[in-house]
């Protein structure tokens, strides 16, 4: 049964994650430029911490604070509220592309994709900054031809990385050398059906919705949340659709594993330029919501610097 989170509502929710040292769960609102997490229990008390522009995504820091993509550049925040150092300034045009999905590798570097927000072409890049054993941050661009960037994931095996393009209704995937950092190989991990143009959520016509935010389980299946699907997929390492799960929200964002046992499953969503009919039959729109399940998540990574 999904719960919702008290006090968690949003515009548009993304990037959350569960800080295991914290037992908090952290996440963003987009449009309403802040971080938020739950302090105690969840259900408790929600902490926002206001921002001047809009993040995309967030990591925590393995020497405490965050790492957070905002639209001009990748920040470094040492604690809660604190100063934001810039690390890498945006070398896009922040007019019509601003960060978007994003997170860390296993050996602690921040890669964040960006989003063209007319939705006019396919420049959205996915970059890589390595800032790790306190070097001068250095920016790569690992994949690109995209125009929404999410969905970004890393096999248990650190040999895969996924990449959602949104608006293409398509996940891509690589063959990964971690070390040197070498994607190679690209496929696309699954395809799926494009928007009808007939399509309401009142229509009846079918529409699986599109790939948002995801999450990678501990036995490597990939975890997809399907925005205006009203569902989340769970697709194995081969690409196939193991289980559809039904939500109570009509665009899930972002799912992420948390709690002391990695097996409560949170997923984020928006209710931002909602039809208020649907944002009335669905009143979590908007809102954290959760539940437990029974195959446990990976471990939130840190921020190496």
């Amino acid at each position: 049964m999904w719960q919702t989170l008290s006090n968690s509502l949003c515009e548009l929710g993304e990037s959350p994650f569960w800080h295991p040292q914290e037992r908090s769960l952290y996440w963003i609102d987009i449009p309403g430029r802040a971080v938020l997490r739950t302090r105690g229990a969840t259900g408790g008390e929600v902490q926002r911490w206001p921002l001047a522009e809009e993040p995309g995504c967030i990591a925590p820091a393995r020497r405490g604070g965050l790492v957070l993509a905002l639209r001009s550049g990748i920040y470094r925040a040492r604690e809660w509220g604190g100063a934001l150092q810039l690390l890498a300034p945006a070398d896009y045009d922040t007019t019509t592309l601003r960060f978007n999905d994003g997170k860390c590798d296993p050996l602690g570097r921040f890669w964040a994709g960006t989003l063209n927000e007319p939705k006019d072409q396919a420049n959205a890049t996915l970059y890589c900054l390595d800032a790790r054993a306190g070097r001068a941050p250095v920016v790569t661009k690992m994949a690109n031809a995209a125009t929404s960037a999410n969905g970004l994931g890393f096999a248990p095996d650190a040999c895969t990385v996924y990449w959602a393009d949104t608006a293409a209704h398509a996940v891509r995937a690589w063959d990964w050398a971690g070390e040197a950092n070498a994607l190679t190989r690209e496929r696309v991990f699954h395809q799926f059906d494009m928007k009808p143009a007939s399509w309401t959520p009142e229509s009846g016509v079918p529409y699986q919705g599109r790939p948002d935010g995801a999450t990678i389980d501990a036995a490597g299946d990939y975890w997809v949340a399907m925005f205006e699907g009203a569902q989340l997929l769970r697709l194995s390492p081969a690409g196939e659709v193991r289980e559809a799960i039904a939500l109570p929200v009509q665009c899930p964002t972002m799912p992420c594993f948390g709690g002391d046992d990695l097996r409560t499953l949170f997923v984020t969503s928006g209710r931002k330029g909602r039809p208020a009919a649907e944002i009335a039959r669905l009143p979590a729109s908007g809102s954290v919501i959760q539940q437990r399940v029974a195959t446990p998540g990976l471990p939130v990574a840190f921020f190496e610097d």
